[in-house]
């Protein structure tokens, strides 16, 4: 072989051997984050069911003081959270000193302080479990099972940002009544041989009680968080105008996604893909209801968007809101790690694993089945969606690594 073959040739070879090495770095580098991300999932579910248990046998600390250890800026409980059974259970079981009005707000809901001083959000039963609310997607009272089943799919998905969340029976003679304000106790009143009670909030009215069965009121109780992490409240870009014939700019703009990445927090870091991971979260429970969101105050939008007040969802199992999308497919972007937990839960594996993170409530079944089934048909929606976005602009450019800020887009 001629000395001017055996140079090309080896330049040939050489050419294809720095090509197979990019080739195979690229892939190792991927497969490595999808396992770390398959590892992840595989814990998550092997976790999934929590026993409600009291036991704190390794600290002398208590539950209210590990969940509040737990907050940080971009979660609101760890992956790993062996106490979370203890924690649930005191928020189940711990004595009520303390019964006042809820917090300033559109729906029912009374304040409660635990035993051990623990702030605590109760929201009361107000529908039967096979009760279809009809109309809007925002339409009806709050349902305190959707909190319940939110707080557990946020832990499926991998989001943890989600306040803790657990059902919890009270005997509103006994318990509440005695440790209630002035303000509470004057909103109590019998129907028939039913405890009930209106509170007070924007929509609250005395001819529209929530009533106990018998004295035994059923709901939800929301952990609050630490007082040392303060909240700020931000308009959704995606937010509805509540106006019969007005629409918002995103209803009728295809082009609105661009407006919003020029404008902060929005313009870079994570605060964009906070806004989509929630608009996914938000389709399969269907609330669109998300209005306002809140973060940790003074975050410079470096903080999670917090997935507070989940209980306008579960309303209507044959109702797909797909407006709610709306950051989904108008960026066309998501969170690799979002993407993949998302394929990971397809063919029944969502419904499977959410009916088994539930299965542990005092108030359990959380969700009739066709709530369950309706998550799966939903799931199916979010993939297609994202396929759309692939085929028209490439995986590399919807397909975002988690940390990646958003300047350049």
């Amino acid at each position: 072989m001629k000395l001017k073959q055996r140079v090309v040739l080896l330049a040939i070879l050489l050419v294809i051997f720095i090509f197979t090495k990019v080739f195979l770095i690229d892939n190792l580098d991927t497969s490595a984050a999808n396992r770390e991300d398959q590892r992840t999932f595989h814990r998550m579910m092997a976790s999934l069911h929590v026993e409600l248990d009291p036991r704190l046998d390794h600290t002398l600390q208590s539950p209210w003081e590990i969940a509040a250890q737990w907050v940080v800026p971009r979660e609101v409980y760890p992956e790993e959270t062996p106490e979370l059974g203890a924690v649930l259970h005191a928020m189940t079981t711990k004595k009520i000193i303390k019964a006042d009005v809820g917090y300033k707000g559109t729906q029912l809901k009374a304040l409660l302080i635990l035993e051990g001083g623990q702030k605590v959000v109760f929201k009361p039963k107000r529908y039967g479990r096979d009760y279809v609310v009809e109309g809007e997607p925002y339409a009806g009272y709050d349902r305190h099972n959707a909190e319940v089943a939110a707080f557990h799919l946020d832990r499926i998905l991998g989001f943890r940002r989600a306040p803790l969340v657990v059902g919890r029976f009270v005997n509103l003679r006994t318990e509440i009544k005695p440790v209630a304000t002035e303000q509470l106790l004057g909103t109590f009143m019998t129907v028939g041989n039913n405890t009930c009670f209106y509170g007070k909030c924007y929509y609250c009215r005395e001819t529209e009680p929530a009533c106990a069965d018998g004295d035994i009121m059923e709901g939800s109780v929301t952990l609050w968080l630490p007082d040392v992490w303060p909240l700020q409240k931000h308009r959704h870009p995606w937010g509805r105008t509540y106006r019969e014939g007005k629409l918002a700019r995103w209803e009728y703009d295809e082009s609105y996604c661009d407006a919003v990445k020029k404008t902060s927090p929005y313009d870079s870091g994570p605060r964009l893909l906070d806004i989509i991971d929630t608009a996914i979260f938000d389709y399969l429970i269907g609330n669109a209801d998300r209005h306002h969101y809140e973060s940790f105050q003074d975050d410079e939008g470096a903080s999670m968007l917090i997935l507070l007040d989940n209980a306008k969802s579960f309303g209507n199992p044959a109702l797909d809101e797909r407006s709610i999308l709306a950051p989904l497919y108008q960026c066309c972007i998501i969170r690799v790690s979002t993407w993949n937990r998302l394929s990971y839960l397809k063919n029944g594996a969502l419904k499977s694993a959410l009916k088994t993170a539930m299965s542990h409530d005092p108030i359990s079944p959380v969700l009739s089945d066709p709530h369950l089934d309706a998550l799966d048909q939903r799931l199916l929606s979010i993939l297609a969606t994202v396929k759309q976005c692939t085929d028209q602009f490439g995986p590399d450019v919807v397909l975002v690594e988690d940390r990646m800020t958003l300047s350049h887009l």
